[in-house]
């Protein structure tokens, strides 16, 4: 139990802002072990900026509080992935090899293919989670609301990280400080991503089984994905991991509002 608790904290240290005890012990083995906990980190998030969303509302419209939301899982996560997004935007959009496109990638600053990929991916998450928050309230289903923010970030992470279960790290140095995550994993991550992954979507088939079908979407998109860096880059990194990550919660989101025409 000490170990998990451990390997715990170590993926809050890792993949979050938020104050993790002072003595815990860095390992890199604890960091490749954490993969098992990234969806959870998902329910953390995602339940924290539901109740951002839920204490903001009560003084503000949705729109709004939507807003206050989405800067709330940027501060909480540092904007890890939202970086992770713009980085691999610029990399395969101005590099036409594998050395230039993870050169473009580690570079710190922000270009044109990352900055309006930024624009749009904020605009489609206030858009969207702005027109759910509506429908939603519309008929008091207020802990509806609440399952699918964690849901969306949950489910989002399990597909990010499927690709490192299936697929290689692409660079051959130690320049990423995504490397540790590089290294092979045991049964144990892939159960628990995979358990912590599907739950909140397991829940939501309570209210509608369809919601199940948000998994053809996302099939596709980790297929696409993963083919597409293999090609490229011959295998992926922590800025791709970033950008699937991003790319996912947009998918999850328009597929509600989709399903919800049907049901």
């Amino acid at each position: 139990m000490k170990e998990q608790i451990q390997i715990f904290f170590t993926a809050l240290m890792f993949y979050t802002r938020i104050p993790c005890p002072n003595k815990l012990e860095y390992s890199q083995d604890n960091i490749n072990k954490a993969t098992r906990y990234f969806p959870l980190i998902g329910w953390i998030i995602g339940g924290l900026s539901f109740i951002v969303y839920y204490l903001s509302s009560i003084f503000f419209d949705t729109d709004i509080s939507i807003i206050f939301s989405l800067m709330a899982g940027v501060l909480l996560t540092g904007a890890f992935h939202e970086d992770g997004l713009a980085d691999t935007l610029d990399g395969f959009g101005g590099g036409w090899t594998q050395g230039k496109i993870l050169d473009i990638m580690k570079d710190s600053r922000i270009g044109t293919y990352g900055t309006i990929g930024l624009i749009f991916l904020f605009l489609l998450k206030y858009k969207t989670l702005s027109l759910i928050a509506n429908e939603v309230e519309n008929h008091s289903h207020i802990s509806l609301l609440a399952l699918i923010f964690i849901a969306y970030h949950s489910l989002a992470r399990l597909t990010a990280i499927q690709i490192v279960f299936t697929s290689k790290y692409s660079r051959n140095d130690e320049s990423s400080k995504s490397k540790p995550i590089a290294k092979g994993h045991s049964y144990k991550e892939k159960m628990g991503a995979y358990l912590f992954g599907g739950i909140p979507i397991l829940l939501l088939g309570f209210f509608h089984w369809e919601y199940f079908w948000v998994f053809l979407p996302l099939s596709i998109l980790y297929y696409t994905a993963k083919k597409y860096f293999e090609k490229w880059i011959d295998g992926y990194t922590g800025d791709c991991l970033g950008a699937v990550e991003q790319i996912a919660e947009c998918v999850i989101l328009l597929f509600i509002i989709a399903l919800w025409r049907f049901i």
